[in-house]
């Protein structure tokens, strides 16, 4: 029993340094997604001006003709997909499919912020863990300085565990609440311009049929 408690304390403690060296990736990363988020709230603000004024003039029957790109400026996964819709969605099997597309690759680009919140959290737990072990043996034995250290290492793990996975988590809650939105405008746009294609159909077998 004392050799397998001795492999398990041998095996926590090996993993103390991978944690701390995967937590401070996490941390940097975590840095760099919420820069990019500044970023993409910037643009978004330009974006959403664009799209109300593409929306009123769809209201108005100013319809764009077909292979014609739209550039909506401060979101190219939208835009890209608008332009799709555009020259290729007027089946309606083809639209639904080109939705669903878009909306598979919007939870891709949220990968990144889950995993921040998921696992932040989760490496930070370990960091605290894993040096209590060593420090209770250091209490144990009256080595109050390798208890303090190991003490500082499980609190500072602790505290950038958990401000990753809040970093992770609000990125994600505001970035599926545009997700939401984008989906909600381009099945609106889709609707739209398949509407106004059967129309156009309708009335030119109508205009055949007469003459």
């Amino acid at each position: 029993m004392t050799d397998i408690t001795n492999i398990l304390y041998w095996i926590s403690t090996g993993l103390l340094i991978p944690v701390i060296v995967v937590l401070l990736i996490y941390f940097i990363r975590s840095l760099i997604i919420a820069g990019g988020f500044v970023g993409s709230y910037i643009n978004r603000l330009n974006f959403m001006k664009q799209l109300a004024v593409f929306e009123d003039e769809l209201k108005q029957g100013n319809f764009p003709e077909k292979n014609e790109e739209i550039k909506l400026k401060g979101n190219s996964l939208f835009n890209h997909h608008l332009n799709k819709i555009i020259n290729e969605g007027h089946d309606e099997l083809v639209g639904e499919k080109l939705l669903a597309d878009f909306e598979i690759v919007c939870e891709k680009d949220l990968s990144s912020a889950k995993s921040l919140a998921r696992l932040g959290p989760m490496l930070g737990l370990m960091g605290t863990l894993i040096p209590m072990g060593p420090a209770l043996v250091g209490l144990a034995a009256g080595d109050i300085s390798s208890m303090a250290q190991n003490m500082q290492v499980a609190f500072s793990t602790t505290v950038v565990g958990l401000l990753v996975g809040a970093i992770g988590y609000l990125i994600q809650l505001i970035k599926q609440r545009w997700f939401v939105e984008d989906m909600n405008n381009l099945e609106f746009i889709y609707q739209y311009l398949l509407k106004n294609n059967t129309s156009n159909t309708y009335k030119n077998e109508k205009k055949e049929t007469v003459s």
